[in-house]
């Protein structure tokens, strides 16, 4: 697996693997007829933006298989609070487990604490992705928060905050 920062030339990559990833970690989740439905377009009208008009000072990285194959990216940017907001980290369905988030993790924060050092590092992940507090807690989160998410797309989902103290 190779890991490397990531482009405009990734947009179709990640937005594909992002809709998958959602479709699978969410199903059950998140509304049935947003995921068979318009979550394609909300996606890549997403990337679009970030990799078309990109944050100052975010970061975008993204792993390659041995076949150059888009297997996992995770994307990090300043938030207002001025903490770090780790807003996405998706690994292709099928390959969880793997140790590619755990690697996408690791450069994620590592990159945070290099490029805003002394800033906490945060994330919001629904209360129902069970698999996914499990990786955080184990990778060293803590809870700090709990609240509702409320989606543009006209739904609400309790989530947790966590966040790893600044280093």
């Amino acid at each position: 697996m190779r890991l490397r920062s990531g482009t405009h030339d990734d947009l179709p990559a990640i937005v594909a693997l992002h809709v998958d990833s959602w479709r699978s970690a969410f199903a059950g989740i998140m509304p049935g007829d947003f995921l068979n439905g318009p979550v394609n377009g909300d996606r890549l009208a997403l990337w679009q933006e970030r990799l078309g008009s990109p944050v100052r000072g975010a970061g975008l990285f993204v792993a390659h298989d041995g076949d150059e194959e888009l297997v996992g990216f995770v994307y990090l940017l300043p938030a207002p609070c001025g903490r770090i907001l780790l807003d996405n980290l998706h690994v292709r369905p099928g390959s969880t487990g793997s140790g590619i988030g755990t690697r996408l993790l690791r450069r994620g924060l590592a990159w945070a604490a290099d490029e805003y050092p002394g800033r906490e590092i945060y994330l919001e992940v629904l209360r129902a992705n069970t698999r996914a507090i499990a990786f955080y807690e184990r990778h060293g989160a803590c809870r700090t928060d709990e609240r509702m998410a409320r989606f543009p797309q006209g739904f609400e989902l309790p989530h947790f905050e966590y966040a790893w103290p600044a280093r």
